[in-house]
């Protein structure tokens, strides 16, 4: 079943609006005129890469439809102190109430963006990709994975239902790792699914068994050292797709490049990041 990222969009706006603005904005409506109009300006205040505008834009359209957004400055595009991104005119009211969930939004994607950039730029000449994982923030997962590839990142499986990640726990639990392969084999055959198939393996040993059994499109490295992710790529020799994941950082990215796999995984795109610094602030 394929799951629509603007439904998930949707869905996680609607919830936020309810957990903030609740049965109304009691400061704006004590404060300001109900015919009140205004302009607010969204500025950038840290060096990074913009993501959410989108998301900005569909927030004003739910909380009021006449709100009129200005986009300046296009979301993966790399910005700096000072820029403006957009500006957005409207009942006062209504600016108000979005204000702090367009932030919050724009601050966090904003912050996935650009680490994905950094990663991304690690990478640099080298045929091998920087891909995101599961370890999201709930409910945020279809717009943190755009952020990355807003960054010039690339996206891995959106969940646990469009791909088969056959991973230790699963080898452990099935008896072995020609069962556990087996045993997707049969499922895929008996449901008639069309999955992409990769299988976690822990060892060049493990490595061996893949070779020998097949029926797999990738193979992903966990937590391999250089000298053993170099070898496994050599054993693998183009045969499937190979994957690197497992504590690698910033600083050992390119070294795991270079050992030839073509793509890296990276929880950290997404789990350890740092919101850009954004303010929302009326104009004139």
């Amino acid at each position: 079943m394929k799951i629509d990222p603007a439904y998930l969009t949707d869905a996680i706006i609607d919830l936020a609006i309810r957990e903030d603005v609740g049965d109304g904005d009691h400061t704006s409506l004590a404060c300001i005129p109900q015919r009140a109009t205004g302009t607010m300006q969204l500025l950038v205040k840290q060096p990074g890469v913009i993501a959410g505008v989108s998301v900005a834009r569909r927030i004003f359209q739910k909380l009021d439809s006449s709100v009129v957004l200005e986009q300046r400055i296009a979301d993966g595009a790399q910005v700096r102190p000072g820029d403006v991104v957009f500006y957005v005119t409207g009942r006062v009211i209504s600016l108000l109430q979005a204000e702090r969930l367009a932030l919050n939004f724009m601050q966090r994607l904003s912050g996935v963006a650009t680490q994905a950039a950094a990663y991304a730029a690690a990478l640099s000449g080298l045929k091998t990709t920087v891909i995101d994982t599961r370890k999201t923030t709930p409910g945020m997962r279809a717009l943190e994975k755009m952020a990355v590839a807003l960054g010039g990142g690339s996206n891995h499986r959106m969940g646990l239902h469009d791909m088969i990640l056959i991973k230790d726990n699963h080898v452990d639990f099935s008896g072995g790792m020609e069962q556990a392969i087996k045993n997707v084999r049969r499922y895929l055959q008996e449901t008639g699914l069309t999955l992409k198939v990769e299988v976690e393996v822990r060892s060049l040993a493990d490595v061996e068994k893949v070779l020998a059994l097949g029926g797999v499109d990738r193979i992903m490295l966990d937590n391999f050292s250089l000298p053993d992710a170099k070898a496994a790529v050599e054993l693998i020799n183009g045969k499937f797709e190979v994957e690197a994941s497992g504590g690698i950082t910033l600083e050992t990215l390119r070294q795991y490049a270079e050992c030839g796999v073509d793509y890296i995984s990276v929880g950290a795109l997404t789990h350890q990041i740092k919101s850009l610094d954004l303010s929302l602030k009326a104009v004139g």
